[in-house]
């Protein structure tokens, strides 16, 4: 099997691609893929029970400003007889000191178990390998996908490839029509309204809070602008705690309406939520998570989310079962070393 790639005029091998009347693999192209992309990604997250439903527009400015990432290279999409039913994806980074490839791959749900899921992650391999030839790797080279615990043959494939799971993340749920506490910030912290000359900074604190945390991943300048361009950013939502001049705390609040349409729900998600070293342990991220429920509720919604790292090394993931949360899906990040 042969993927087509239209950009460089270029033939590349897909190993072991399955014998299926009309299938062929190819690049992917930005200027007519996104919507085929989307269509594959929303069907694959609801087969497999998973609440997101992306948006063309927010896969395009997730996709468009990522740091080294081409699209034409680093995406491969599978169609049949000319509509697509599977995707995959490589992203590069530098986490923790070592270089990190990242697999992402859908396939709709009436394509699988035929060995397309398959084919594209050993492409997704060789990727990564010509990526190390062309692009000198840093520590540790390792390989990384984070199927949800409710995508069976995600994690059987896995397994038979040699990747071991290393990391659990959950998504929470809190119903909003129960009582929110009160939960004021310390004296002389202070929320204020969010101003554009403020972003840089509150960009800047929030990329520094996460350092401790594990597979961090320093921010750049193409993450400030995939931020500041989110389709769906509304910063009246925002929580940002200032001390003086300084930026202490951070919730990033997001409502995704085509989703919340989608799926016949009213919610609102907690994105980023982070505190800066010197104002840990003194409730500011309490306060904060406080207001925003408080500010979904103003606004209609019936639940909140956000998503924890199961073994988060300050404590959210109790901080935020006190405040209602509980754990509604799992995620497993697998991992194999090269």
């Amino acid at each position: 099997m042969t993927m087509m790639d239209d950009h460089a005029n270029l033939t590349t091998t897909v190993d072991g691609g399955p014998p299926v009347d009309g299938l062929r693999f190819r690049a992917f192209d930005p200027a007519r893929d996104y919507p085929g992309i989307t269509a594959v990604l929303r069907v694959a997250q609801l087969a497999d029970s998973i609440p997101w439903v992306p948006s063309e527009a927010s896969l395009r400015n997730q996709y468009e400003n990522m740091a080294g990432f081409e699209p034409s290279r680093d995406w491969i999409v599978a169609e049949v007889d000319g509509r697509i039913v599977a995707m995959g994806a490589v992203t590069r980074s530098v986490r923790d000191g070592a270089t990190q490839f990242f697999f992402d791959c859908a396939v709709d749900p009436a394509w699988r178990r035929r060995g397309i899921g398959g084919a594209i992650l050993r492409w997704q391999e060789k990727r990564s390998r010509d990526r190390i030839a062309a692009e000198p790797p840093i520590g540790q080279v390792t390989l990384m996908s984070w199927p949800d615990e409710t995508q069976a043959g995600a994690l059987a494939l896995l397994a038979r490839e040699g990747y071991a799971q290393v990391r659990f993340g959950h998504m929470m749920l809190r119903d909003l029509a129960g009582p929110i506490p009160e939960a004021a910030l310390p004296a002389p912290l202070e929320i204020r309204p969010v101003r554009e000359p403020d972003h840089r900074r509150i960009f800047e604190a929030e990329n520094e809070a996460f350092r401790d945390h594990w597979n961090h991943r320093e921010q750049e300048e193409v993450d400030f602008v995939k931020t500041f361009s989110d389709p769906d950013i509304d910063t009246s939502l925002w929580r940002i705690a200032w001390d003086g001049d300084e930026v202490a705390a951070v919730v990033m609040n997001f409502i995704f309406p085509e989703e919340n349409e989608q799926l016949g729900i009213k919610r609102g998600w907690l994105e980023r939520i982070s505190t800066r070293r010197p104002w840990r342990r003194r409730g500011v991220a309490k306060a904060l998570i406080v207001s925003s429920l408080q500010a979904f509720r103003e606004r209609g919604l019936t639940d909140a989310a956000l998503g924890v790292d199961s073994e988060n090394p300050n404590g959210a993931l109790a901080l935020y079962e006190r405040l209602g949360f509980r754990k509604y899906q799992t995620g497993i990040a697998h991992r194999k070393e090269l």
